[in-house]
Order: C-alpha cells, then sequence, then structure tokens
C-alpha cells in the first residue's frame, strides 16, 4: 500500500505536481505550485514552512564522548572535470571519498552536503578539480559542515594522447591518479598519486643469453606531498624515461621494431626502476615526501617481482 497521498509508479510529471500541491494544500497549475517549479520542487529547503516540521536527528546530543575521526561517503563515482596545469581540462568519472571529523557531542553527520560539494563541480561551467585546487575544496567542505575537518579522494582514469615514436600514429593510453587533500588541526596535507604501465626487460635474461630477453609489463607507482602544484603528466613522464620502455595504444610495424629495440637497449631490473624514479623524485625541492612502487608481472615466472622505496613521510 503506498503512503497517503503518493502518486502511482509511472504517473505524469503534471500528476506528481499536482499531488505535491494537493498536500502542500495549494494550487497546481502546469509546471507551477506552491513552491514553483519541478526544479524548486527538488531543490527546496529541508524544512519547508508549508509542511509539518521533519525531525533534524543528525543534529542531536550525543552523550558518548566519543569524537570521530572521520566520518563521510566512500565508493561514489561521480563524473567531474580535471585540470592538469597547463595540459588542458579532461573530463573522467571518479570514485570519491568525502568525510568529515564530527566532534563528540554531535550524533551524525549530514552526509547529502557531501554529495552536494561534488554536485556541484559536476554542473556545467563549474571550475574543474585540479591538484592547486585541492586546499580550496576541503576548506569549503568543513565549512559547510562546521566540522573541525575534513578529507577528499578520488581515484579516476587519466587519458593521455600519445604518439607512436616512428609512425607518429596518435592514440589514447590510460593511466589511474589518485588525489588526497585532508585539513586536520588546520593543517593542509595533499598527496598526488599516479600508476603507469611501462615495459622492463631483464637485464639478467639479457646478459646470459646468446639473443634475445625476457621482458614483460610492469606497473610504477608514485605517490608525493607536493609542497606545490604539480601536474599529473609530469609524474606520468619521470615513470616512463626511468623503465625500459614508454607503452602506447597504437604501434605500426616500425614502431614495434623501434620499442622492441630500445627496450633491448635499456634493461632495468626492478630494483632498478625504483631507484632511477626516487633519484629523481629526491631531487626535486617541490616534493615533502614520495613513495615509489614498481612491480613487474614476469613472463617467465608465475609470480611478480616488487620493489619500493619512501622517504619522507
Amino acid at each position: 500500500m503506498r503512503p497517503h497521498g503518493t502518486a502511482p509508479h509511472g504517473a505524469s510529471a503534471a500528476a506528481v505536481l499536482a499531488n505535491a500541491a494537493a498536500i502542500a494544500g495549494g494550487p497546481a497549475n502546469a509546471g507551477q505550485h506552491a513552491y514553483g517549479t519541478l526544479d524548486e520542487t527538488m531543490n527546496r529547503p529541508e524544512t519547508p514552512s508549508r509542511l509539518m516540521p521533519i525531525p533534524d536527528v543528525q543534529s542531536s546530543r550525543d552523550e558518548r564522548h566519543l569524537a570521530i575521526d572521520r566520518v563521510g561517503i566512500r565508493g561514489l563515482r561521480y563524473p567531474l572535470s580535471f585540470a592538469d596545469g597547463e595540459g588542458g581540462v579532461h573530463m573522467t568519472v571518479a570514485t570519491c571519498g568525502v568525510y568529515v571529523a564530527l566532534p563528540e557531542e554531535h550524533k551524525g553527520t549530514h552526509m547529502s552536503r557531501l554529495v552536494a560539494l561534488l554536485e556541484e563541480r559536476a554542473t556545467p561551467g563549474a571550475a574543474p578539480i585540479s591538484v592547486v585546487g585541492l586546499r580550496e575544496f576541503v576548506e569549503e567542505l568543513v565549512a559547510r559542515l562546521g566540522a573541525p575537518g575534513g578529507r577528499l579522494e578520488l581515484e579516476f582514469p587519466f587519458f593521455m594522447r600519445k604518439l607512436a615514436p616512428v609512425s607518429g600514429v596518435a592514440s589514447l593510453l590510460d593511466y589511474d591518479v589518485r588525489l588526497t587533500a585532508e585539513l586536520a588541526g588546520g593543517t593542509f596535507t595533499s598527496t598526488v598519486g599516479v600508476a603507469v604501465p611501462v615495459t622492463s626487460l631483464c637485464p639478467c635474461s639479457k646478459e646470459i643469453s646468446d639473443y634475445g630477453a625476457h621482458n614483460q609489463r610492469s606497473l610504477v607507482t608514485i605517490v608525493v606531498r607536493p609542497r606545490e602544484s604539480v601536474g599529473v603528466s609530469e609524474l606520468l613522464r619521470i615513470a616512463e624515461d626511468e623503465a625500459s620502455c614508454e607503452l602506447y595504444g597504437i604501434l605500426k610495424r616500425a614502431d614495434e621494431k623501434y620499442v622492441t629495440e630500445r627496450a633491448y637497449d635499456n634493461p632495468r631490473f626492478v630494483e632498478d626502476l625504483v631507484r632511477a624514479v626516487a633519484s629523481r623524485l629526491g631531487a626535486d625541492d617541490r616534493f615533502s615526501a614520495y613513495t615509489v612502487e614498481a612491480e613487474n608481472f614476469e613472463s617467465i615466472h608465475n609470480h611478480s617481482a616488487y620493489a619500493r622505496i619512501a622517504r619522507g613521510w
């Protein structure tokens, strides 16, 4: 049984408006009713004066004297635009986590407001998400929720159009990006992370073989804590430069010859990968901390080779 005043499934928009107006005790004209247009109805205040007041349970007091470090939403997918420095604006779909710190006297937080922040960034004409804009987003988050702290986590695919090394054929290659930003105790911190697929060729295999060497696809993961803005594409380039060879979406025969020979001329152990990338990050004053991981999906074993370097955390 439907509650009193609800419209049946599949009812027209006009019927829904008329029904809403009847509940509120006002007229329903074509597209108009006691609260205005349909859009205005959907976005009206939670407790309009002409409706029965609804208790705000989240704002009630909690007596257990336990503050919550982080509460919010996780795993929400949302379409967002991302601006990578001078690299233009990229459209993507991000998996989002938005959290606030909750004082001990508050029973709960208003999670719809967390989604509303993302919705505002997804509307046409809204400013895109960017590394430099993460602080502004988190500051707005804590202000809107009246929270002592807040945290944002975004994970999304990032596409770069690359040109094949010989033929020049263009194709897209995807990377994974992870951004975090946190405001706690008045201190702001952020991280920028990328996962970069590359090719690695084994130096030992090359040395001991009369011809050929085993090679495989590898994944280099970089996470930095920046002191100033850094471009995602910069981090991608560092990982690709230090690999045996980078990857491409489309390769013609001349390109395939090139990447095969380039990998053979630049053999890398998994240890070489992390050391080479870490050396470049450590020499860059823009980063106060970094982590580099490399995993080689070995072509001659049923396991991966793995290495990690972390500094400054």
